[in-house]
């Protein structure tokens, strides 16, 4: 029972500050507005290990790598962790536990980014509903924009009401599907 507690506040923890990094990551990425509440909080809780971690690892083009790399590592801790409590030895398969948890948070943060984009469009279609000119609007819009916009093209409104949201919504949970039974291999693996 303690183990599970300790899984839990791991979970917890890890996972939401690697959540914060990967949302700080693609709001950069996206070049979503500086001055909102949300980035400002991504700002404030990842700086005093984003800020450090630049001087290491350089930026590639519009890519914050550091921030990313971040993520990730957070995964792998998280992962580590959790299968430490859970009682995994290491000691005999050290090589290959290190790449498959290596490569199950690399997956981590593929599922993470699909769910951010879920998010992202189911919020944006309420919001639009009942109050479109929310601060959180813009920030959204900068989210889910690049991703809408392949299906705006293709679908067009019908009687003013835009389908690419649902569209959307059923590509993420088929690559979600795909995400999940990679997950499922890779851990059969170690």
């Amino acid at each position: 029972m303690f183990n599970q507690m300790l899984i839990f506040l791991l979970d917890t923890l890890l996972g939401l500050f690697s959540l914060a990094l990967l949302l700080r990551f693609y709001m950069q990425l996206l070049r979503a507005p500086y001055r909102n509440p949300l980035s400002q909080f991504l700002i404030a809780i990842t700086d005093f290990l984003v800020k450090p971690a630049r001087r290491v690892i350089p930026s590639f083009r519009t890519l914050d790598l550091s921030t990313l790399l971040l993520a990730w590592l957070a995964q792998v801790a998280l992962l580590t962790g959790v299968h430490m409590l859970q009682g995994y030895v290491f000691s005999s398969t050290i090589g290959l536990a290190a790449a498959g948890l290596s490569l199950l948070a690399l997956v981590e943060i593929i599922k993470m980014t699909l769910y951010i984009i879920m998010a992202a469009v189911i919020v944006q279609a309420v919001l639009s509903w009942f109050n479109p000119y929310s601060p959180l609007a813009p920030v959204l819009d900068s989210f889910t924009r690049p991703v809408l916009g392949v299906f705006r093209r293709y679908i067009p409104p019908i009687g003013n009401i835009d389908l690419s949201p649902l569209f959307v919504l059923v590509i993420i949970q088929l690559l979600l599907f795909v995400v999940v039974g990679m997950e499922r291999e890779i851990s059969r693996l170690f």
